[in-house]
């Protein structure tokens, strides 16, 4: 046996293997060797399976993190969409007095109240985020106009929007309801 393999440090242990052949000795440090490496291996696999989980982990808390902060943000989404026919109808009803009845004594409290109810839905969905598309002027935006009829127009560039059918809105930036419109074509 070489002096570097002969046993060190704990004398009593040194005493105990002077009677074994060197063989066997040999035998055993090679076999320790290589399990000493197999353990090696097993603990590095044990901490990148440790390292793997804490990534998944720390991904499906930013995943619920964010699917919670979407759920706050656009929990209203339907109850918006609801009352998005409520504020259509006001419009309409404002928008059908002619001229000369808003100059009537008898019918001037009626309209302003009206007035100040649309106002009032208009400021809620301010302060909850929901905002209008605006759509006549602007070319035709397939992600927030929906196209419902094309009218012949010398005036606009074709793909214009040119009439509001039914006005479109936005809750945060996502589409809550397309702006239905008129779009410009060429005349024929």
């Amino acid at each position: 046996m070489s002096d570097e393999n002969k046993p060190q440090g704990d004398p009593a242990v040194a005493e105990e293997l002077k009677g074994v052949p060197e063989e066997l000795l040999e035998n055993a440090t090679v076999s320790l060797g290589g399990e000493l490496e197999s353990l090696r291996d097993q603990l590095e696999t044990a901490k990148q399976d440790v390292l793997y989980a804490r990534a998944e982990t720390q991904n499906v808390r930013r995943r619920l993190e964010k699917d919670i902060a979407d759920a706050r943000a656009y929990a209203a989404t339907g109850f918006a969409r609801d009352i998005l026919s409520v504020a259509d109808n006001l419009s309409r009803a404002l928008g059908s007095i002619p001229a000369d009845l808003r100059e009537d004594e008898k019918l001037k409290n009626v309209i302003a109240g009206i007035e100040a109810t649309s106002r009032e839905i208009d400021k809620v969905f301010g302060q909850h985020g929901i905002s209008r598309i605006a759509a006549v002027g602007l070319p035709l935006d397939p992600n927030q106009h929906q196209a419902m009829l094309e009218i012949p127009s010398a005036d606009a560039e074709p793909g214009t929007v040119i009439q509001e059918l039914q006005a479109g809105y936005l809750i945060k930036e996502r589409l809550l309801r397309p702006a239905m419109v008129a779009v410009a074509k060429k005349p024929d």
